[in-house]
């Protein structure tokens, strides 16, 4: 729920519609902004961690029943999280360049409206996921709730262990995958748990060095506008020395091959390459814009030769 692929470009929104223009807004602009706050970038980059664990789980064909009803109920549980948050998170938006445009921010959607919208979502993206399997629900649940509420409502304003509490839902989608098929939690599941859950953080980290003075401005309490950049890359650093083995641990208990291993090998030995780097680099913004870069990369062929291997 809280991989950030496409965070940056859900928030530098262009404000466009009527309601900027001191006029009543369209249909058409309403349910923009209304689509908006779901950010739905967020929620097909998560789809694609939660199409992972489904294929590792199947083993072949996809089951359509299943498959439709966790990416649906997924899809509307993250959507959810991300209008709650939008609701929750608006006091403060307001005093950061990337997001003082939101709807919220600016009068163009009420808060009232956009809380409902989150709670709908919520209750039948865990329908759906019910009808999938109990533990494929108590999952979603688990996600939102580390989500809106350990995150958004206390983490991410009083500590800079938010990331880590925020790394919790975001590693949810593709162990809610594996589980729709498996129904359950075995070794397979909590590697891939592991693996987002510490993919994550070099991740977000990476991208919050890029908006520091944003976060400072506002006061939330992410680790480059507390703690500085050196602090900040040496977390990196760390979190990616734990990250590369874990992602080979799928060739070690037998749910991949030699392909990926060596595919996640050179990659990893990369990632670690820049990271280290890192430490030395003169323009800090330019390496945590190539870091965040790479982590995106480095998730799109984890997710890429895992299907490639079980074809």
């Amino acid at each position: 729920m809280g991989t950030p692929i496409s965070e940056i470009e859900a928030a530098e929104y262009e404000n466009t519609t009527g309601a900027v223009r001191g006029e009543p807004m369209t249909l058409k602009e309403t349910i923009r902004e209304y689509i908006g706050v779901t950010k739905v970038g967020i929620t097909v980059s998560n789809l694609m961690t939660l199409f992972t664990g489904l294929w590792l789980a199947a083993d072949g064909p996809l089951p359509l029943s299943i498959t439709i009803l966790a990416a649906l109920g997924s899809s509307f549980i993250i959507m959810s999280g991300t209008s709650l948050n939008n609701y929750l998170d608006r006091d403060l938006d307001r005093h950061m360049e990337r997001t003082k445009s939101r709807a919220l921010v600016e009068g163009r959607l009420k808060p009232q409206n956009v809380m409902r919208l989150g709670l709908i979502l919520g209750v039948l993206g865990s329908l759906m996921l019910l009808a999938v399997n109990t533990l494929c629900a108590v999952l979603g649940l688990v996600a939102l709730f580390f989500y809106v509420v350990v995150y958004t409502m206390w983490t991410k304003r009083t500590t800079t262990l938010n990331t880590l509490v925020g790394a919790v839902s975001g590693a949810m989608p593709p162990v809610m995958g594996y589980t729709a098929i498996s129904g359950t939690l075995d070794l397979t599941a909590w590697i891939l748990f592991f693996f987002m859950f510490i993919w994550q953080c070099p991740h977000f980290l990476a991208l919050a060095m890029r908006r520091a003075n944003d976060y400072r401005s506002a006061g939330f309490q992410m680790m480059p506008a507390v703690y500085g950049f050196r602090v900040t890359k040496n977390h990196i650093l760390s979190y990616t020395i734990a990250l590369v083995p874990i992602s080979l641990m799928l060739y070690a208990v037998g749910e991949v091959g030699k392909v990926y291993l060596v595919a996640m090998s050179v990659l990893g030995l990369g990632y670690l390459a820049l990271n280290f780097s890192g430490l030395f680099a003169k323009d800090d913004i330019k390496f945590g814009r190539r870091s965040f870069t790479y982590s995106i990369i480095y998730l799109m062929m984890f997710c890429l030769f895992i299907f490639i291997d079980r074809l």
